[in-house]
């Protein structure tokens, strides 16, 4: 029993630190949403995107998520319209980050829940362990 309760705490805290590379994510595109290029022809912010993968832990003998990459969003930047910009082209636009601060802080808000579920379950493991170390006694 108490190495099942070990693989728990472990599995959970694989996933609380995946979501916090995740907010780490999150937070960069947020921060970075408004940020424009400087000069006619720059680029902007290019928002990030973060998956994950399964991988053996040989020694629990469990699945465990881990971070498989932080990548670049390949969808369009924004155009927006400020002709008094420094770097906006011969129409007047200026290319803006492809970061929409909604859908951020829907990925933001969904990270956190699972983090607080990973918690939930340690503290509950944790519980539960304390119970059976009592019993022994």
């Amino acid at each position: 029993m108490a190495d099942d309760l070990i693989s728990t705490f472990r599995i959970s805290a694989a996933g609380m630190k995946v979501q916090g590379s995740r907010l780490r994510v999150i937070s960069q595109n947020i921060a970075n949403a408004d940020s424009l290029p400087t000069e006619p022809g720059g680029k902007p912010y290019q928002r990030k995107l973060i998956t994950f993968k399964n991988e053996v832990n040989r020694e629990l003998g469990v699945n465990l998520v881990e971070v498989n990459r932080i990548s670049k969003d390949r969808s369009d930047f924004v155009k927006r319209l400020d002709p008094s910009h420094p770097a906006a082209d011969k129409d007047g636009y200026v290319l803006a980050p492809n970061v929409n601060k909604l859908v951020e802080m829907m990925d933001m808000r969904e990270a956190q829940r699972s983090y607080e579920a990973n918690l939930s379950v340690i503290r509950t493991s944790r519980g539960m362990l304390n119970k059976t170390l009592e019993l022994l006694r």
